[in-house]
């Protein structure tokens, strides 16, 4: 049977009662998930592990129910992201740059719904990809190893440092305070104690909801509280339209397929994930937008070109994450790698050989991803505007509820009061951060990918005995550190080239 036929069964799965009605629930849960700071899918999936089976699901529908959750929190981080500059998501980072200071100018709506726009079109165009390039692209994936991720990794710092080039001494010591952050905790090869102080409530790390809240979310409320405070706080515009319009559509067009482009290869290889597609389709957008219309480019201040290239990037990533898992046999972010488990209780074995044991699961998950996207689609533009609608509700109203929620979000982690006060005092450095200037992105980038960067490295210098020198050992890698190093050094040089030139000809004249 080709790839249609077994696509055209795959629907037929997908469109049975139950698997229908599962993908709706899945949705709905994965938006709120989404929504909510330091939830996350990984957890709302994990705890739906002894339900699934409780119930008596087939391991299609479970693998539809799951599948459901982990996109449609993709959706649901951005709505928090773009109203009050909290992430839901460690992939929604990227979009608050650009989508909280639309909002602060009366365009929630307009971005609310763009985004919602963008995030269906790198989830389309990623499904289509797996359904086409599924085999091939996994192999490719495979040329991936410890080696390829440390230069991966540097790269995508070298990007993010290499955009700031107002501040790149602040963006570097942002992201080292990140990646010092994510080295807390016992180290997982030979369990020593690293940084906790004493403390057993750092023997586990320091969890991304406490860090990402208190940066966002406390240190934004100790800005807003003392604007109030100085009389100089500017208030939110009026709410405009609820929706985009075809002349933005067409604005974004481009920007959303070059992000789709890039999260869809970022989302094959495992544990890269929608993090560090959006920071790379943000990077990639910047530059290509300041090439040919630098007039006209607000990056930074409200684009809604950046916002479309990072949603369509980290959901295309999200989807393309299916990749790995379903033809290796290979976790490829913490939400797959719970799948897998799962699949393993079914006694089921991932890998190549589950497309032509199981094709009704492989491809009815598959098409569930296309009715699952058109679901959440269909479920968020409608809502926009009564998302859009919290900005209205007063400050005094506005400042608490932040607070309970992201207490909430903080507390429900690891159930400790320690991880509320270390929220405060994260949230207090933050501010400080922010009044010095130093960019909150790149720390958030630098602890995300941390952990992955620390682990790439030990296991390239096991193998290597310890020689340094075989981060430079393959052809991929040399490719990644040189663009690193082009997108360190480029971005302060080629002003300087431009202003010379321009002198040179004002003297020759």
């Amino acid at each position: 049977m080709d790839t249609l036929g077994y696509l055209s069964n795959g629907f037929g799965v997908a469109f049975s009662p139950l698997n229908l009605l599962l993908a709706a629930l899945g949705s709905i849960v994965g938006t709120m998930v989404g929504v909510l700071p330091g939830l996350g899918p990984v957890n709302a999936v994990a705890m739906l592990v002894p339900v699934v089976f409780a119930l008596g699901l087939p391991p299609e529908s479970s693998l539809i129910l799951m599948a459901a959750i982990y996109i449609g929190s993709e959706y649901g981080g951005r709505i928090s992201a773009i109203l009050i500059n909290v992430p839901g998501e460690a992939s929604a980072v990227m979009t608050a740059i650009e989508g909280y200071p639309l909002a602060r100018q009366g365009k929630a709506g307009i971005a609310l719904s763009l985004s919602a726009g963008t995030s269906f079109v790198g989830s389309a165009i990623a499904t289509l990809g797996i359904v086409i390039a599924a085999p091939l692209l996994a192999r490719w994936a495979l040329a991936f190893g410890p080696v390829e991720y440390v230069a991966l990794m540097v790269f995508a710092f070298a990007c993010l440092t290499g955009l700031l080039t107002d501040k790149p001494v602040k963006a570097l010591l942002a992201i080292a305070i990140g990646l010092g952050i994510s080295t807390i905790g016992i180290d997982a090869n030979s369990g020593v104690y690293r940084y906790t102080f004493g403390s057993a409530n750092l023997v586990d790390g320091v969890q991304f909801a406490t860090v990402v809240i208190g940066l966002f979310a406390i240190s934004e409320l100790l800005i807003m509280l003392e604007g109030m405070r100085s009389g100089t706080s500017q208030p939110v515009k009026q709410l405009g339209r609820p929706l985009f319009n075809r002349a933005e559509a067409l604005f974004v067009a481009m920007s959303a397929i070059r992000g789709s482009v890039i999260g869809f290869f970022v989302g094959i290889l495992p544990g890269a994930g929608g993090t560090v597609a959006s920071a790379l389709a943000y990077t990639t957008e910047k530059r290509v937008v300041e090439r040919s219309d630098s007039a006209g480019s607000k990056f930074g201040d409200g684009d809604l070109r950046g916002l479309a290239s990072v949603e369509a990037a980290n959901n295309s990533a999200s989807n393309s994450n299916f990749i790995p898992m379903l033809t290796l046999g290979i976790p490829s972010s913490g939400t797959t790698a719970i799948m897998l488990g799962v699949l393993t209780l079914y006694n089921l074995t991932p890998g190549p050989a589950l497309f032509n044991s199981q094709p009704d699961l492989v491809w009815g998950l598959i098409a569930s991803l296309f009715i699952g996207n058109v679901m959440l689609l269909a479920l968020n533009i409608p809502l926009v505007g009564f998302f859009a609608k919290m900005l209205s509700v007063p400050a005094w109203v506005l400042v608490p509820f932040i607070v309970v929620v992201s207490a909430i979000g903080v507390y429900s982690g690891k159930s400790a009061t320690f991880d509320l006060v270390l929220m405060v005092g994260i949230g207090v450095v933050a501010y400080i951060l922010r009044r010095s200037g130093v960019p909150m992105a790149p720390l958030i980038l630098g602890l995300v990918l941390g952990k992955i960067l620390e682990q790439s490295l030990r296991r390239a210098l096991s193998i290597s005995g310890g020689d340094p020198l075989i981060i430079w050992s393959s052809p991929i890698a040399i490719v990644l550190w040189a663009m690193a190093v082009g997108a360190l050094l480029l971005p302060m040089i080629l002003p300087r080239i431009a202003r010379w030139r321009k002198t040179a000809l004002v003297e020759a004249e």
